[in-house]
């Protein structure tokens, strides 16, 4: 192997080891800033020319050998020339010698320039680029000779003896790095000029030791965008589902190593994610960035965007790596890949024991929808020991209550509970369960009907992990869109449902309806929750949130807690919402709704006000259909 860094004067020379430090130090000391914005306002020259809007003049990158000039209109995120500025001039207390390690196999030049182009002039400068070469000999007098064009001695150029797959190949760069933190870059793709400032600003600022960003996918030619990925902070049972961390990640040597060293080879195709879960499981915090950093080029036709590898190979390392993960978890599971969502996998965690589940289902009058609602019930949880309590309030029909007193004979295990009082959903529930036998409660409205096999064995295996707090289903309206796919908190001024109105078959933004997913709440409608946890945060408010927001409430103080609270998309039923009490936004309801939505926007301000976590900035708070702001 070879190891050799360019020079100024474009030649290609030889630099050993100790010398390394001290030629990365003052490379990073002497670059000059007239050439580096020089190139920046040739950039803003060329969105000029071809029009770009009066927000995007002072864009700063090389368009000529950076990215097609179609591709300005693409770039969100993209930092002001008087911001890249400042970036400059930055010192943090912690500068860090970041290792940018980019495998090269058979690298078209012309991307290769892109490519190096985009690390060089990142607007934090303390950085080295490894360049693992292991392309056919022909090839590599191709990149050697486009190397020329760049006279930084941050660049280290390594001419392996052969190819050792791209696992071997990156763990070769890492080798030779110096760096305290490492990041990885694919030949063909590009870093945003603020990339890595953007990392160690969240590494002063957040002490965090693995960092990930939103990207977009583009054509390969760079003109078409394909799709953005503007991801969710850390989502652990999303990342079980599919790799939606990808690029730009960056992350510790400490951890690295503590994690079990770089890439390996025998999950070559999936061993990003590999590493991605390795280093995950051991962070200490892990951090988000909800920037696009990193541009990467997809195939054209790829119903995910890139998002979904369609190489069988890849799909079942994919899959092997996800089973190791879940074994050093110390979760028994089995894992399937998904034909209809390319690259996402079904986790099916295995029920450890046989406890008892006690489904709480309130009621007044409507036999027709509290029928249907049992009988889906009893012919869909996939398991036999379960109680159902049903909690009459304030029926006025008499055909409901002799229809009470046959219920125990129909259903198995059912019994009549009254509750006293006006409706007031919380109170009701907490009363359901202080009878309630079982070790886990499912909170059930009236009007759904179950339409998934095995549905409580499927809210079963994310409930019985001591990590979870509530978990919901999947909830669909008659006409088959979507009426329940987590909650997001601050929607439409207080709280809404994801992916709201999307067809029933659509696997949403990013495989978000086709993959668990952690959110801040999940809806009562349908909500699982261990007794003991139930009984330890008190149950539902019944003083501030009889109604509405219960739910929400409810699953915000235990995610305060560290609980994750979980969504499910293989627990599926309609919602016929709200035919059995009115709409909460309707006739006399509507003061009180309102009452308790401002209790909720009051005493949830800061959370609303920060955001949440698990729905990106780029998408619209005004509507419920994930759209883009």
């Amino acid at each position: 192997m070879k190891k050799t860094a360019a020079a100024d004067n474009g030649e290609v020379m030889r630099v050993h080891s100790a010398e390394r430090d001290s030629v990365l130090k003052a490379a990073a000391r002497n670059i000059n800033p007239k050439r580096f914005f020089g190139l920046i306002q040739r950039g803003v020259r060329c969105a000029r020319e071809e029009g770009a809007e009066q927000a995007r003049r002072e864009i700063g990158f090389r368009v000529d050998l950076m990215l097609h000039r179609e591709t300005w209109k693409f770039r969100v995120d993209l930092p002001l020339k008087r911001e890249l500025k400042e970036q400059w001039e930055t010192v943090f207390p912690q500068m860090p010698l970041i290792s940018i390690l980019v495998p090269l196999y058979n690298t078209p030049p012309a991307y290769l320039k892109q490519c190096v182009e985009s690390c060089i002039l990142q607007s934090y400068r303390n950085i080295e680029i490894i360049l693992a070469d292991a392309s056919a000999p022909e090839q590599k007098a191709a990149v050697q000779k486009a190397l020329k064009a760049f006279a930084d001695e941050r660049i280290v150029y390594l001419d392996l003896d052969r190819n050792y797959g791209i696992s071997g190949n990156t763990n070769e760069a890492l080798k030779a790095s110096k760096g305290e933190w490492i990041t990885l870059v694919d030949h063909d793709d590009i870093l945003q000029p603020n990339a890595l400032y953007e990392v160690v600003k969240a590494i002063n600022e957040q002490g965090s030791d693995f960092i990930y960003s939103d990207e977009a996918v583009l054509s390969a030619n760079m003109k078409k965008l394909l799709q953005y990925h503007f991801k969710p902070d850390y989502s652990p049972d999303y990342l079980r589902g599919v790799n939606y961390i990808t690029h730009l990640t960056a992350f510790s040597r400490p951890l690295l190593e503590a994690s079990g060293g770089g890439p390996r080879s025998r999950f070559d195709g999936a061993q990003d994610y590999d590493l991605i879960l390795r280093l995950t499981e051991k962070a200490k915090k892990v951090y988000h960035i909800p920037k696009v950093l990193y541009f990467w080029r997809g195939a054209e036709g790829s119903t995910a965007g890139g998002i979904g590898e369609t190489k069988p190979y890849a799909i079942e390392a994919g899959r092997k790596a996800l089973e190791e993960h879940l074994e050093r978890e110390k979760l028994e599971a089995t894992v399937t890949a998904q034909a209809a969502h390319p690259g996402s996998y079904r986790v099916q965690y295995r029920v450890l024991s046989a406890p008892l589940v006690s489904v709480l289902i309130p009621n007044k009058d409507h036999i027709d929808d509290l029928t249907r609602c049992l009988d889906s019930l009893y012919q869909k949880a996939g398991r036999e020991h379960f109680e159902v309590l049903v909690i009459e309030n304030n029926s006025t029909d008499p055909a409901t209550f002799d229809a009470y007193k046959k219920l125990p004979q129909k259903y198995e295990n059912l019994r009549v509970l009254e509750y006293r009082g006006g409706f007031n959903f919380s109170a009701i529930c907490n009363f359901g369960a202080q009878q309630a036998k079982g070790s886990h409660l499912l909170l059930l409205n009236n009007d759904i009907e179950i339409i998934s096999e095995n549905f409580l064995t499927e809210l079963l295996g994310y409930s019985q992990r001591p990590d979870v707090g509530a978990v919901g289903a999947k909830l669909y309206y008659p006409d088959d869109t979507i009426q329940h796919g987590g909650v997001i908190v601050g929607l439409g001024g207080s709280a809404g449902h994801s992916h709201k109105g999307h067809p029933a078959q659509s696997g949403g933004d990013m495989y978000r309806l086709a993959t668990p997913q952690n959110y801040l709440a999940v809806t009562g409608a349908c909500l699982m929750v261990k007794t003991k946890l139930y009984a330890a945060f008190c149950g539902l408010d019944d003083r501030d949130f009889g109604v509405a927001y219960n739910d929400v409430d409810f699953c915000l103080r235990m995610h305060e807690e560290g609980y994750w609270n979980v969504f499910t998309p293989f627990a599926v039923a309609y919602h016929y919402e709200s035919k059995s009490r009115g709409y909460d936004t309707e006739g006399p309801n509507k003061a009180r709704y309102e009452a308790e939505k401002k209790a909720f926007v009051t005493r949830y301000a800061a959370l609303m006000e920060k955001g949440d976590p698990f729905y990106n900035p780029h998408f619209t708070y005004l509507y419920e259909n994930y759209g883009y702001k």
